[in-house]
């Protein structure tokens, strides 16, 4: 079921989305997800704009192209730091518990993990998760989250055989 795993990679930044900088947690991302077998269908960058930031989400989501959008970038305390927001406005249910779990992880290494404000949620069948703009950061927090994405997703999925051995 894991290798069957589905995902859009959207990096938030103002000055990568503007060629000042080259994006570097988008491909770090990504390439962490195909060292486990998962596709990734689509990747995009947009600058820390609220509107652009939520057209991305919803048009991905309502695709049903991909089971789950991991952001990077815009959830910390900067003045344009709005992904969670953006994020916010467009899901239809939370999922506290993920962006929970990645601040608890976080803060065994750096008390500035309590700065993160990401959200995780759900739209339609796919799950949204905000992971940090650094590489480093944002590695480590989807590390944290990863074991418990193909349950996540059989579970999106209405998949009878998500809920056997609970």
């Amino acid at each position: 079921m894991a290798a069957s795993l589905k995902f859009g990679v959207l990096t938030i930044s103002d000055r990568a989305s503007r060629g000042q900088r080259a994006d570097a947690s988008g491909p770090a991302i990504a390439e962490l997800l195909a060292s486990e077998g998962w596709q990734i269908v689509e990747s995009g960058l947009v600058p820390d704009d609220h509107e652009a930031i939520a057209a991305a989400l919803k048009e991905w989501a309502d695709s049903t192209r991909m089971d789950v959008i991991l952001t990077t970038g815009g959830t910390g305390f900067g003045r344009r730091d709005i992904t969670p927001e953006a994020t916010v406005a467009v899901i239809e249910l939370t999922a506290p518990g993920i962006a929970e779990a990645m601040r608890a992880a976080s803060l065994k290494i750096t008390p500035h993990a309590m700065l993160s404000r990401a959200a995780a949620g759900i739209r339609g069948t796919t799950l949204i998760i905000n992971l940090p703009g650094s590489p480093k950061a944002a590695l480590e927090n989807l590390r944290v989250v990863m074991p418990i994405l193909p349950h996540a997703v059989a579970l999106l999925r209405d998949d009878p055989a998500a809920e056997a051995g609970h």
